[in-house]
């Protein structure tokens, strides 16, 4: 959950959507593991990293008070809480259920969660398939999405209209677009203050109509394809079609609401805000298709309810996730909603909410329904970083696509086989 300067794990995982390092960092656990009587099995203990929505703490400790069959005691993690959940697995003094952000691998390899399957397996149809693909390992459910972020285009209605410019829908028309739409005191495009080389990752990718990780288990974008869209990108750039420097970055829609920018990539959370200060003079849209077998984009991602394999309440363990993230309806669209705004992982959720059945909120439930990616289960830290920083060649210093695509090709491809292999 996210606002203009708080939530910030929920815009870190839309931006890099990485899984959680298993270090060996047991400093930073601490021991208040909140499992009452100091271990004892007197408790469950669920562990959420630090929102910074008011009222989301007050929250999910009431759902907690509520659980009738297991006394549950929340623990609210405030600074580095992927290594200290890292940490926190490799003992005997870590949460029963816990947030996990993005991938799991480690974790479902490291035998550190517990198969959650036969709790997700007769709702598993309703779970937004793009958030629920990276909790899946073996065919089994390792982890219970809570709530779904994504980022999308945000467009001022009345600039584009000015301009004579209509809503992009292919990226061929977004640069073209964000060219004319570029004044004297408006730029045409915002897509964070690098470029965008921080925030669209494989967008681009999936917008060309391919993958980061084809279903061959090699990298998915060893195609001409790629080096075409992520050309454009860096046309956008050289056009100084581009905003950069702002006050603020992509994930504050600040620039947008002040006119700094014609259109904007931003996240969902960003709405109310710009619903508030611009009424409807704004519209929403994916990230537009390139070439004729490309389609929209908008990446998704969700935090996941896991239960440790260490918990010595193992089966109240994953009941109480059950009963929170499966059966309690309620307060999943309660999280999603009451405190920023999400959308529930649920698709049956997602229709009928009301905050979400019309207007440009409406468009974007039905953006990530139909055209949501989230990085795959096998996406590694060294493949990421690899892909940017090729990324960022490409876009600020215009190197050669083709060539900078084909040397992290290599490394995804040595990555991915020396994953297989562990």
């Amino acid at each position: 959950m996210t606002g203009t300067d708080h939530g910030i794990g929920r815009r870190r995982l839309l931006a890099v959507s990485g899984g959680i390092a298993l270090t060996g960092v047991l400093a930073a656990c601490g021991s208040n593991t909140g499992r009452g009587g100091g271990g004892s099995g007197l408790a469950i203990s669920q562990w959420y990293h630090q929102y910074g929505e008011a009222g989301a703490e007050q929250a999910v400790k009431r759902y907690a008070a509520a659980y009738q069959k297991a006394a549950v005691t929340v623990q609210w993690r405030p600074g580095d809480y992927d290594r200290q959940t890292a940490a926190a697995l490799l003992t005997d003094s870590g949460p029963d259920v816990f947030e996990v952000n993005g991938p799991l691998l480690d974790q479902i390899r490291g035998g550190q969660v517990t198969d959650l399957t036969a709790e997700v397996e007769p709702v598993k149809d309703d779970f937004n398939q793009a958030v629920l693909a990276p909790k899946i390992w073996q065919d089994k459910i390792w982890g219970i999405p809570q709530t779904i972020d994504m980022q999308l285009l945000y467009y001022r209605k009345s600039l584009l209209k000015d301009a004579g410019v209509e809503p992009p829908q292919s990226l061929e028309e977004l640069v073209d677009a964000a060219k004319k739409l570029t004044t004297k005191n408006v730029k045409g495009l915002f897509l964070g203050n690098d470029g965008g080389v921080g925030v669209l990752g494989g967008t681009p990718l999936f917008a060309a109509g391919l993958s980061l990780i084809g279903d061959d288990g090699k990298a998915g974008f060893d195609d001409p394809a790629a080096a075409r869209a992520l050309g454009k990108i860096h046309q956008l750039y050289a056009d100084r079609s581009l905003l950069l420097g702002a006050p603020t970055d992509w994930s504050d829609p600040s620039a947008f609401i002040q006119g700094l920018t014609a259109m904007q990539w931003s996240g969902l959370w960003a709405l109310p805000q710009i619903k508030k200060a611009l009424g409807d003079d704004f519209g929403v849209l994916p990230f537009p298709k390139d070439g004729s077998g490309g389609k929209p984009s908008v990446p998704v991602g969700a935090y996941g309810a896991a239960v440790s394999a260490r918990s010595k309440r193992m089966a109240e363990a994953k009941a109480y996730a059950k009963w929170l993230w499966v059966d309690r309806t309620d307060y999943q669209q309660d999280f999603a909603l009451s405190y920023g705004f999400h959308i529930p992982a649920r698709i049956s959720l997602a229709k009928k909410a009301e905050q979400l059945r019309t207007g440009p909120a409406a468009d974007a439930v039905r953006f990530a329904t139909e055209y949501g990616y989230a990085e795959p289960l096998l996406w590694t830290t060294a493949d990421r970083t690899a892909y940017q920083d090729a990324l960022s060649r490409i876009i600020k210093d215009g190197a050669h696509p083709e060539t900078e695509l084909k040397s992290v090709i290599r490394q995804v491809n040595a990555e991915l086989q020396r994953v297989k292999k562990k």
